[in-house]
């Protein structure tokens, strides 16, 4: 279907073979007329019927998190949903939730026998791990083992701590013969490698303050010294209010000696009895601690939108390409709404556009062979969260990802191409492929010829642009990645992006070039290669 070339490295130069752009052009389903006819329904009137609503004020800005980000992401599942594609999100959903949140401590304080402890020196507690609560006064700690509950080894059988505050070492338990108790070799089981896992089991016994000895802790403190200094937003896999763990703080073994005090024999002995017999009797010890963990949280829910059409070809349908946009934006600034027509809408709208062209494809038994995600991203402006998040939580393996294209604002015309709006600049093409690169521009050549500007594309840039949209978190995977982008203007971040100053002829080649690339990337015989060491 499409002229596709194979890049050969002559003297430093890329040439083009015919005989492989033959070959190539056999294996698609489809004709260099039936492509263009597809391409063809990205149209203008469609571009800016989706650009009109996405970019409204009735959608307040879009701001991740907000209720105008809700009401556009729902706008693009009802699009997608009457297109036909099917709800693979959780909860047979068209969304994948995100979830972010900036923890600190507005009080951490420890006191023992009215004297305060040193947080990340003595203890540590991270604010990410805990709920926000005010003064609790512990009189008394028992020590409960390990903390594990597991067939053929538990430390809480037969013991009763709801309402209790427990002490319990750090890792799982080992045999005099040094092997893992649970797993009765050297290797240990999954309870030495996720302490949430013993916290939501404290939860469920009703504990109200797990205490742990960390006998790692000058190493593991690091990492909470960075969560409660460095105040970004961090993935977490759930919010304040679907928190399932009780509180917990983490203590140097030298505090824990001095908390025990006169008991820390009867510890040690309990310790010594669990590694013989695998049972553990549990130690309780008078204390005098008070406990503050105030804390202060922002947190960011947002949806990304997932529009999934599955490939024609029975092996090929298990790649994925993926074609994204992020659809949120600024939000409001007291009156002021910022509707980022050009930052992302016209993205947006122009990768809705490429979907209903991929289905009409598929309808007419024209393909696609490989599967294809349409991925709308929420949280872009604040940190890339929304793609982000899909890559560390991915719908499909990222090794059966065969590349990205990402579209983020094509709507416009910027200073240096006043005089010719017919171009569009092209970030990341030959980062990882030159494979890419070529296709990209043989089917600008062959069917769309814009001016293919490489500027924002070089490492020398100081714009960075290829760091600063969400292709770059795969690319960072090692998929190769192509972003087009029409540069920025003096309404970029400003309520003054509107509809009005969009430039739609200019939208629509842009739009059939992406599909060209989507379109030779999803039916080419071979997996696009990753030639190019980042």
């Amino acid at each position: 279907m499409l002229n596709l070339c194979t890049c050969l490295a002559v003297a430093g130069l890329l040439v083009c073979t015919p005989a492989v752009l033959g070959a190539q052009r056999a294996a698609l389903p489809t004709t260099d007329t039936q492509a263009q006819t597809l391409a063809a329904t990205i149209t203008a009137a469609d571009l800016r019927r989706h650009l009109t609503i996405l970019a409204s004020d009735t959608m307040e800005g879009r701001e991740t998190g907000q209720p105008g980000q809700k009401r556009a992401a729902d706008y693009l599942r009802s699009q997608i949903e009457a297109l036909g594609f099917p709800a693979i999100g959780p909860d047979s959903s068209y969304f994948q939730r995100i979830r972010f949140s900036r923890q600190a401590w507005d009080t951490i304080s420890l006191r023992l026998d009215g004297e305060e402890l040193r947080h990340l020196w003595d203890y540590y507690a991270s604010p990410g791990k805990n709920n926000s609560r005010g003064p609790v006064d512990i009189n008394d700690l028992t020590f409960l083992g390990y903390g594990i509950d597991a067939d053929g080894y538990s430390d809480y059988a037969g013991h009763d701590v709801a309402g209790k505050h427990i002490l319990i070492f750090a890792g799982e338990p080992r045999n005099r013969n040094g092997n893992f108790l649970l797993t009765g070799t050297k290797d240990p089981s999954d309870w030495s490698l996720d302490d949430g896992r013993k916290l939501e089991l404290a939860r469920e016994h009703g504990v109200e303050t797990v205490f742990v000895i960390d006998p790692a802790f000058r190493k593991n403190v690091q990492d909470v010294r960075q969560e409660v200094l460095d105040g970004r937003l961090r993935m977490v896999e759930q919010t304040e209010a679907e928190r399932r763990t009780a509180n917990s703080v983490y203590i140097t073994p030298e505090l824990a000696r001095t908390l025990l005090g006169k008991e820390y024999k009867k510890v040690v002995r309990a310790r010594r009895r669990i590694e013989k017999s695998g049972r553990l009797r549990p130690v309780t010890v008078t204390t005098e601690l008070r406990l503050i963990q105030e804390k202060l949280v922002s947190e960011l829910i947002g949806e990304n939108v997932l529009g999934y059409l599955e490939g024609t070809d029975s092996v090929l349908k298990n790649e994925v390409l993926v074609v994204s946009a992020h659809y949120d934006h600024l939000g409001k600034r007291g009156e002021a709404v910022f509707n980022g027509a050009d930052d992302n809408g016209s993205g947006t709208s122009t990768v809705l556009e490429i979907a209903e062209a991929f289905v009409m494809a598929k309808q007419e038994g024209l393909g696609p062979r490989r599967s294809v995600l349409f991925l709308w991203v929420s949280g872009e402006e604040k940190g890339l969260l929304g793609s982000e998040y899909y890559a560390s939580h991915p719908v499909f393996p990222l090794d059966q990802t065969i590349a990205d294209i990402n579209v983020d604002m094509v709507g416009r015309v910027d200073e240096k191409h006043a005089a010719d709006p017919n171009y569009i600049y092209v970030i990341g093409s030959d980062r990882l492929s030159t494979e890419l690169h070529q296709i990209n521009e043989t089917v600008n050549r062959d069917f769309t010829q814009l001016e293919l500007d490489y500027t924002y594309n070089l490492e020398s840039d100081p714009n960075r642009y290829y760091y600063r949209s969400d292709h770059y978190n795969f690319a960072r995977n090692g998929i190769p990645s192509i972003f087009f982008f029409n540069g920025s203007h003096a309404d970029y971040h400003r309520d003054t992006d509107t509809v009005d100053k969009i430039n739609f002829d200019k939208m629509v080649r842009i739009g059939q070039l992406v599909f060209y690339n989507a379109w030779q990337l999803a039916n080419q015989d071979k997996r696009i290669e990753v030639d190019v060491r980042p």
